[in-house]
């Protein structure tokens, strides 16, 4: 092992903090004890890289201001983390087990995060300017390659003797990820997605990963295989419930919560899954908003809003609200059908019902 290897392993074997009082009951507290477990260590990988590299992942991941100077800032929820730690606890080892895991997956999910930033021409998240918009494309790309090529780095430098197998679990879930990504962008030269069509490419873009993430701890910790399947299947349900309420809060969310502008997917016509239904299922309202998408015209403020109305008169707010509560119960189901702890059990699920309910 290097030296740069027994110096983070020694910060995986630190104790990960315990829960402070919760602001709210269940996951946000869970949330908050992965983050201050995780922020740590993945500091001690970002070090690692280029001194520009490093510059502009800190304030990626709302560590600086774009002159370097450190900040207050959000860094993300932290579900990935969160959900890699209690995974190792679910399968009976400690939760330190899967910080290793914990920090591969979150710069697995800022990687895609960067990218896609570039790829949908976003200038704003978490309500700063993006890192493109900041340094430009060429730095955002490298910038994510720099966080992917050092996901796997961590895996590797962990002292489990399943660090190989880990590793292999997320190199195929940013397979996976890369391909929804691909069909999603296919999608936007199209107007005759299905909903399937529409679900499979969820399954790859935000399920993947979070699969992943539902997993990795387990698989550092030896697990069993179906201990270890039916974490991932949770985080594969779970994946498709966060999308379905990105979906929502892309159209209908607060732009001074979700920190992205009002109507952000519309505008961009993207094939989320209210609109995809809708189009599918929602007769006239439905037709309507099918000779919209085959423009090209840029829609105005109240050419948006009525789009929204359409999609709800279509029935796609409704759809996509109930099947995240549908995923969130399959999810659920799949933790009950084999042995776990109880403690992790009941925070992975009070994580499942804390993103239906999230506005961010």
């Amino acid at each position: 092992m290097t030296a740069d290897a027994l110096k983070t392993e020694a910060l995986f074997a630190a104790e990960v903090p315990p829960t402070p009082a919760p602001v709210r009951p269940g996951a946000p507290s869970v949330l908050r004890r992965a983050r201050d477990a995780v922020v740590p260590a993945t500091r001690t990988f970002i070090a690692r890289l280029d001194e520009t590299s490093a510059a502009i992942a800190s304030y990626h991941l709302g560590w600086t201001d774009t002159a370097g100077v450190p900040t207050r800032g959000d860094g993300g929820k932290a579900v990935r983390p969160a959900l890699a730690t209690l995974s190792a606890q679910a399968a009976g080892a400690p939760a330190r087990t899967g910080v290793p895991g914990a920090v591969a997956v979150e710069l697995v999910h800022n990687f895609s995060l960067v990218h896609d930033d570039v790829m949908d021409g976003d200038t704003e998240r978490r309500h700063r300017p993006t890192v493109w918009a900041v340094w430009g494309t060429t730095s955002a790309i490298l910038t994510g390659d720099a966080l992917l090529a050092l996901a796997q780095e961590v895996l590797l430098d962990s002292a489990s003797p399943h660090r190989a197998a880990a590793a292999r679990l997320l190199a195929e879930a940013t397979r996976h990820l890369v391909r929804g990504q691909v069909q999603d962008v296919a999608f936007e030269q199209r107007c005759d997605v299905t909903l399937e069509e529409c679900l499979e490419m969820v399954s790859g873009k935000t399920g993947a990963l979070l699969s992943a993430s539902a997993a990795i701890g387990a698989v550092l910790a030896g697990a069993p295989r179906d201990v270890v399947g039916a974490l991932s299947t949770f985080g594969a349900q779970l994946g498709i419930a966060f999308q379905l309420v990105d979906d929502l809060l892309g159209i209908w969310g607060d732009p001074a919560v979700t920190g992205k502008p009002v109507f952000s997917d519309l505008r961009s016509r993207k094939k989320t899954l209210p609109l995809t239904y809708a189009l599918t299922h929602g007769g006239p309202a439905g037709r309507e908003l099918a000779r919209w998408l085959a423009g090209s015209d840029m829609p105005g403020e109240a050419d948006l809003r009525r789009v929204a109305e359409l999609v709800e008169a279509a029935g796609g707010r409704d759809w996509a609200a109930a099947e995240a509560q549908r995923r969130i119960a399959a999810a659920t189901d799949a933790l009950a059908g084999v042995p776990m702890r109880a403690g992790p059990r009941e925070d992975l699920i009070a994580i499942a019902h804390f993103i239906v309910a999230r506005e961010a």
